[in-house]
């Protein structure tokens, strides 16, 4: 499960089994038990949530966005 990166206590990641045949580009988000997967495309509801508030999901989108060339690149990289 690589780590793309980190603020604060979330952690913000991918699965390096991301379904056959793979799913768009998406970032899973943890914190203490609670879990997100939102896709990278701006616009797009989160695919889930457990444990998030909107207002935390408002700002996990903010800080997805700010590093969405960081995100994209590590996905590119590791599933080529």
């Amino acid at each position: 499960m690589p780590v793309v990166f980190r603020r604060g206590s979330l952690r913000f990641f991918f699965y390096s089994d991301e379904g056959t045949p793979r799913e768009p580009p998406h970032i899973h988000v943890r914190q203490a038990g609670r879990e997100a997967k939102l896709w990278l495309s701006p616009g797009l509801p989160e695919a889930y949530s457990y444990g998030f508030s909107a207002r935390e999901l408002r700002d996990i989108r903010e800080l997805i966005e700010a590093n969405h060339e960081q995100i994209e690149t590590a996905w590119s990289q590791f599933f080529g």
